[in-house]
């Protein structure tokens, strides 16, 4: 192909990927009432075990409308991410050799897969544990406590937090990645293992609420990642 042809290739790919995003981004709507509800359960869950009222505040006059643009837009990125993937597939396969294919191929399979597992493992497993350690450490107080979480503030640390555990869950790809390249040795990650684990930690206190709790439940997900990783390296 000339260089025309690539970029007229490139042109009809991304017009195919804004065309699903908007297509995404109308569905979207429509599910973002159902989208908060799902973000919501887990602290309304945390306080119904708690025995406090299932309460979240709006407070401004456009918080709905915004809430309602900021999670049909996120549908409508999650929901392109696969489709954006396959047509950069398609664009760049063809220039690739067959050793390079059936590395960067994986990759881009693997990479939403992990993604979504970080989220998981987050909205699962973290979030039920630090919300109930936190309504209990709030109603354990001198003083009596109400607590009426605002809405925005709330989507905004969920979304946040799924989002660093899905892209830090990438590590075994980046790990295995520059290994097949020849960049990184099993051997010299071995090595380095120590200070992986701090460097783990010190990350975790970085991206997460600052309480302990958190922060070990970040790190040690890392620290597991990090050792799978070893596992799929070459041993030269």
């Amino acid at each position: 192909m000339t260089l025309l042809q690539h970029f007229t290739e490139l042109r009809r790919r991304v017009m195919w990927v804004l065309l699903f995003l908007t297509l995404a981004f109308g569905a979207g709507w429509f599910a973002a009432p159902y989208l908060q509800e799902f973000l919501a359960a887990p602290l309304l869950n945390a306080k119904a075990a708690a025995h406090a009222d299932d309460i979240m505040l709006y407070t401004k006059l456009t918080d709905g409308l915004m809430i309602q643009f900021s999670l049909a837009g996120l549908f409508a990125i999650f929901a392109t991410c696969p489709f954006f993937l396959y047509q950069a597939w398609a664009f760049i396969a063809p220039g690739l050799k067959r050793p390079e294919r059936r590395l960067v191929g994986p990759m881009l399979i693997m990479s939403p897969i992990l993604f979504l597992a970080g989220a998981a493992f987050a909205y699962y497993f973290l979030f039920p544990i630090i919300f109930a350690f936190f309504l209990e450490m709030n109603r354990g107080g001198a003083l009596p406590t109400v607590f009426f979480p605002v809405i925005t503030d709330y989507l905004s640390f969920v979304i946040n937090m799924l989002k660093v555990f899905g892209v830090t869950f990438q590590l075994p790809l980046i790990l295995v990645l520059l290994n097949r390249i020849g960049v990184l040795t099993r051997a010299a990650v071995v090595k380095s293992r120590r200070y992986a684990i701090v460097g783990f930690f010190v990350l975790a206190a970085i991206l997460t609420p600052p309480d302990l709790l958190s922060m070990v439940l970040l790190a040690l997900p890392l620290w597991a990642l990090f050792e799978i990783s070893i596992l799929f390296m070459k041993k030269e």
